[in-house]
């Protein structure tokens, strides 16, 4: 593994290192070392991961690992760091907010590929206000769990290596109603190319810091987006279309998957269009543009499944904002937030066709897909289940149609208004695909590449957690495992490829979230 720090070498760092809550100014990260774990105990790691980084698993296996993933430990050579960040929370700037549990280790540099190491749940920083910088085993296996999943789905994401139990316990309010408890104290150590957030540069162009904002964005481009070229008015114009087009693609991912991030904050916006920050995440059960996991979003529901396009392009509208000083033409910045929306409505329409099956457009597909989606309101249906089924569809049998997707409903359907519209829908998608050249069964396999047949539901962590909480973890080893192949039958895994059980409706940590961890 080839060390090589570049985001501490190359930008500035705050000159106190003492590590108490602060604001930090004309800097772009603290000094700071992780708090020593009691008595730290590997919990899983991940074998892919584990090779990207450029490690064998015998030095997995060397106390000398656990010591760094826990924290007990720096590495050789390196200086742990927090990044200094602001952004906007829930459509309101919030000001300095940064890593305030989250150390960045190291960059390690394999097969031509960067790699931060980053620990979260590692103690407290400069930014830590008035968090105590840790997390807990609940929040970290679901992070552990969920980026893993999501990367072996194809949607752009942060990845994990390594989850750590410290021995150490930790109070949290987990529905911040007042009734606080003691928690398994955890660590993830994560990893991505950067960690860098939106929140980046908007902390730099709120302190009118156009020297240091200047630099963060040399620096993105020259490691990150070095095909640009050397950085000019155009080019940042250029990374910030970048930028744009790589959030859209991930949002894109994220509604044909039907993932719920959650807490959609600048400063959880990856400058990568990355995947980041596993907080009160969800999975859509019953097909819902109205749904969202956060119980801190459930009056106003900014975040919900429906509005995770519009959001991406609000938060896009904050960074064009930060980035201005660089580029000062408002004119430009506007054009590609205005591409954003219209990129968007032809690239969720070639989303959408292609979870049905239909690859060679027609002007008649966008309202066959809208009353598709005004169906799946019609009654409670399963989003991964009804798509995943609907692969079975056969374009002469539209009176199959029922039987094929009826298992995907939440309750016995026995309406006629509501029976009666799907059938009308699967003799026009019928219809439709008499127009297609691909068989049956090539549209079969076509579909169930694209909708996954096992998804991380909310649920399923939680029973990971109840287990691992007793010290079990063979069900965590089990979803790590099911999940690398989200799209294959595994016909012996069958029964995760099931609706939400009735005892997780209304359960915390299956259908209510908050961002406590």
């Amino acid at each position: 593994m080839i060390i090589d720090n570049t985001f501490s070498k190359e930008l500035l760092a705050d000159p106190i290192l003492e590590n108490y809550r602060r604001q930090v100014l004309g800097t772009a990260f603290s000094y700071v070392e992780p708090v020593k774990p009691s008595h730290p105990q590997l919990v899983h790691v991940s074998s892919e991961m584990i090779e990207n980084i450029g490690l064998s698993n015998e030095e997995v296996k060397n106390k000398e690992f656990l010591d760094w993933v826990s924290g007990n430990d720096i590495y050789p050579n390196t200086k742990p760091y927090a990044m200094n960040y602001g952004g906007h929370q829930f459509g309101n700037w919030a000001g300095q907010l940064g890593d305030g549990r989250a150390i960045n280790l190291f960059e390690a540099y394999h097969k031509n590929k960067r790699w931060m190491l980053q620990l979260k749940g590692a103690g407290p920083t400069p930014y830590s206000r008035q968090g105590d910088g840790l997390a807990v085993l609940r929040s970290s296996i679901r992070e552990y769990l969920c980026s893993e999943a999501m990367y072996h789905l194809g949607v752009p994401t942060t990845r994990a290596l390594s989850l750590v139990l410290t021995g150490d316990q930790v109070k949290r309010d987990m529905m911040y109603d007042g009734h606080a408890a003691y928690e398994p104290g955890a660590i993830v150590c994560r990893v991505a190319p950067t960690f860098i957030r939106f929140g980046n540069f908007e902390i730099f162009a709120a302190r009118q810091d156009v020297k240091n904002l200047k630099a963060l964005a040399d620096y993105t481009i020259k490691y990150f987006y070095p095909e640009l070229g050397t950085p000019s008015k155009a080019v940042y114009l250029n990374f910030f279309k970048e930028v744009t087009n790589r959030t859209l693609e991930m949002i894109i991912h994220w509604q044909r998957v039907g993932f719920v991030h959650g807490v959609m904050n600048t400063d959880n916006m990856s400058i990568l269009g990355l995947t980041i920050d596993y907080g009160p995440y969800g999975w859509l059960e019953g097909f819902d543009f109205g749904w969202t996991p956060n119980t801190t979003d459930a009056e106003h529901k900014r975040y919900r499944y429906g509005n995770q396009p519009n959001v991406g392009l609000w938060n896009l509208l904050q960074l064009a904002n930060a980035l201005y000083p660089l580029i000062e033409d408002s004119k430009a910045l506007e054009d590609i937030l205005n591409g954003y929306r219209d990129t968007y409505e032809k690239k969720f329409l070639e989303m959408m066709s292609s979870k049905i099956g239909i690859s060679e457009s027609l002007p008649t597909d966008k309202l066959l897909i809208q009353t598709l989606e005004d169906n799946l309101m019609l009654t409670e249906t399963d989003m991964t289940i009804f798509f995943r089924n609907l692969s079975q569809f056969q374009k002469n049998h539209p009176e199959d149609g029922w039987a094929i997707i009826k298992e995907a409903f939440y309750e016995d359907v026995n309406n006629e208004e509501t029976i009666k519209k799907w059938n009308h829908w699967f003799h026009d998608y019928a219809t439709r695909l008499q127009k297609e050249s691909k068989s049956d069964s090539d549209r079969a396999k076509q579909m169930n590449q694209i909708n996954p047949k096992y998804v991380l539901r909310n649920y399923m962590a939680q029973l990971a957690i109840d287990d691992a909480e007793t010290g079990n973890y063979s069900l965590l080893e089990e979803l790590f495992n099911l999940l690398k192949q989200p799209y294959e039958e595994q016909p012996e895994k069958e029964k995760w490829f099931a609706k939400r059980p009735d005892w997780a409706r209304h359960k915390i940590g299956c259908s209510m979230l908050s961002c406590s961890s």
